[in-house]
């Protein structure tokens, strides 16, 4: 295990998963807040100097190394501390079938809701997103009618990045209750005290 994470974050962004995630496992890590207009570190350093993606999150390990894109970062904190169980063992099937449903949500939710705060489509090409992200939804809510968690019995990472992505939707006012299984997991996931930690420290 590592004695220390820096994980590079902002407001409203895919880094509030890794950010519970790190709360999730009790593990040592430092926030970093960063301006993602100015590209600016909270203390006046360089982001694309850590990222030259220039987009959060990055995670810097002890040894200096920066780990980016969410799916990555969520399974390296799971295998830092396997025995929380957010992540299945490497190399299981359970595992491929966790990398199945993280990229379900980075290509389809989390790519989809992201074409909505694009300005420069007009309402006409919004809708076209708009129906085929509630019909990606729709698939979510049938994997949640048969079990508690994207995975089966247990929290993981996946849902704590579902939570994320699916936490954008306000900013369009459009409601999960169309979605009863997919609001109950959302309801869920929000009362967890790794959770409400998170958001506290980020609205700071």
């Amino acid at each position: 295990m590592t004695s220390s994470l820096t994980l590079y974050y902002a407001p409203h962004t895919c880094s509030l998963s890794p950010h519970i995630v790190l709360r999730e496992l009790g593990l040592p890590f430092t926030l970093v807040k960063v301006d993602n207009k100015s590209k600016r570190t909270e203390h006046g350093a360089d982001f694309l100097a850590i990222n030259p993606k220039g987009y959060v999150a990055a995670l810097q390990l002890a040894d200096g190394r920066v780990l980016t894109e969410g799916p990555a970062i969520l399974q390296c904190l799971a295998d830092l501390r396997p025995e929380a169980g957010l992540a299945p063992p490497a190399g299981s099937w359970e595992r491929l079938r966790l990398q199945e449903m993280l990229s379900f949500i980075t290509s389809e939710l989390h790519g989809g809701i992201a074409q909505l705060f694009n300005a420069a489509f007009d309402e006409s090409v919004k809708a076209v997103f708009r129906e085929r992200l509630f019909k990606r939804i729709a698939y979510v809510e049938q994997v949640l009618q048969a079990q508690p968690w994207l995975l089966g019995e247990a929290f993981g990472v996946a849902d704590a990045y579902l939570f994320t992505v699916l936490g954008w939707l306000r900013f369009f006012d459009i409601g999960l209750r169309q979605w009863p299984a997919v609001a109950r997991h959302t309801d869920a996931v929000a009362q967890r005290p790794s959770v409400q930690a998170a958001l506290a420290a980020e609205a700071q």
